[in-house]
């Protein structure tokens, strides 16, 4: 298992490498996202933040099905559907699994403390919020209701 956020490499919507250790020295926020879920409209504040942000910030969106079928979409049309609905252009990842057997490595390194050195945690639901410092450790997790533009995360941007 990787020791460091910076170990991994995942495909993008697009085929391409997303090379996690290309973000080193910024704040990365991970979100696992889906285009048929109640916090859908949060991709719009995710991409201001990243946009007001993006010299010490990046986010990187993670597609999932895992929440009742809200993400039936392939990566083509995920894609089409972030950039037309909301005008995304944060780095998002090829669909993944973000529990179970199926969970991808990187969502392992998430959510178990004995990678992390954070806290161990589940994904509840989809736009849950992993944030890492511009170290690599992982500093805060914000669930599905708190909103990419909330204080409590801005302020954990800012530290």
């Amino acid at each position: 298992m990787p020791v460091s956020i910076y170990d991994y490499k995942v495909t993008a919507l697009d085929g391409t490498l997303i090379n996690m250790a290309d973000f080193k020295g910024k704040k990365i926020l991970i979100v696992n996202t889906a285009s048929k879920c109640k916090f859908t409209a949060q991709y719009e504040a995710l991409e201001k933040l990243y946009l007001s942000h993006k010299d010490k910030l990046v986010i990187v969106g993670f597609p999932s099905n895992n929440f009742f079928f809200q993400e039936p979409a392939g990566n083509a049309q995920i894609a089409e559907f972030c950039t037309k609905n909301y005008g995304v252009t944060f780095p998002m990842a090829a669909k993944i699994s973000v529990k179970g057997k199926n969970k991808a490595p990187i969502y392992t390194w998430l959510t178990e403390k004995r990678y992390n050195h954070f806290e161990d945690s589940r994904v509840k639901w989809n736009f849950q919020k992993y944030l890492i410092d511009e170290q690599g450790k992982m500093v805060a997790i914000f669930y599905s209701n708190t909103s990419p533009d909330s204080p409590e995360v801005l302020a954990a941007i800012e530290k």
